[in-house]
């Protein structure tokens, strides 16, 4: 009683605002470095060029596409801008043999669903084909454009000269047929899922793996194997993994290959 009678309740007040701060910024620490590259982590030199079985790992950009992933023989089948817009973009082209196509190009970001919602339903001819050329962004969009696409009973492709990697590729699985060219790139990498900013992943592990959950689900709900999730968990957010033919076509993430 005689240490609580001398307890100054301003003088708790700042212990609890300092501890308060403390934490705060042990938060906000982790966090940073969780984000920023170490300066103590070996950098890994990544390999350029078209991939082959067992060279598969690139890095992955968000600015631009890189044109040296891909056979550079034969024509592009719809041209796609060599820089990502910073959103998704919408365009319809018509191409000889292919028909109609409708192409999303950009990154993928908040409300892209909704605004690709709105673009089908203001066409007046369906399309044929759905191509993608993107580097992916916000998983929760991407899962919800592939939701939609499937709805709309549409089909997908990524074609030659185009990539669809980090999230683009549950876009991609929503296609009721699912062509990609042997020239295009579908690739995978780890995602980061929606989850409050400045907190360290260790608090954040429910949501993480509620959002690998989804995914897992819209994968299977889709008719995709979801061991497509494996080269996603097993490569970093900074590289990409591009498939190979056999991996497309085993895990039906491609249900047609072209040249």
């Amino acid at each position: 009683m005689n240490l609580l009678s001398r307890l100054d309740p301003r003088s708790g007040l700042r212990y609890v605002l300092i501890l308060q701060l403390a934490i705060a910024g042990v938060l906000i620490a982790s966090d940073v470095l969780g984000v920023m590259p170490s300066p103590f982590k070996e950098r890994v030199e990544l390999p350029t060029g078209p991939i082959s079985p067992g060279d598969q790992r690139r890095e992955y950009r968000t600015d631009r596409s890189d044109p040296s992933l891909v056979p550079q023989d034969g024509p592009l089948d719809v041209p796609v801008p060599e820089a990502f817009p910073n959103r998704l973009d919408f365009s319809v082209q018509e191409v000889e043999g292919m028909g109609r196509i409708l192409l999303l190009s950009g990154q993928i970001e908040v409300d892209d669903s909704a605004r690709f919602a709105s673009y089908l339903s203001d066409m007046q001819e369906k399309p044929d084909l759905v191509a993608l050329h993107s580097p992916g962004g916000v998983v929760s969009e991407a899962l919800s454009i592939g939701k939609q696409v499937r709805g709309a009973e549409l089909s997908t492709a990524v074609l030659a000269g185009s990539m669809c990697v980090s999230s683009c590729p549950y876009v991609l699985a929503g296609g009721e047929e699912r062509v990609v060219s042997l020239r295009g790139i579908v690739g995978m990498h780890q995602h980061y899922y929606d989850q409050p900013r400045l907190i360290p992943v260790v608090f954040a592990v429910e949501s993480i793996q509620k959002g690998q959950g989804e995914t897992m689900q819209h994968l299977i709900d889709l008719g995709v194997d979801p061991s497509l999730m494996l080269f996603s968990l097993n490569t970093p957010p900074e590289e990409i993994y591009a498939l190979i033919e056999d991996e497309l076509v085993d895990t039906r993430i491609a249900t047609q290959i072209i040249d």
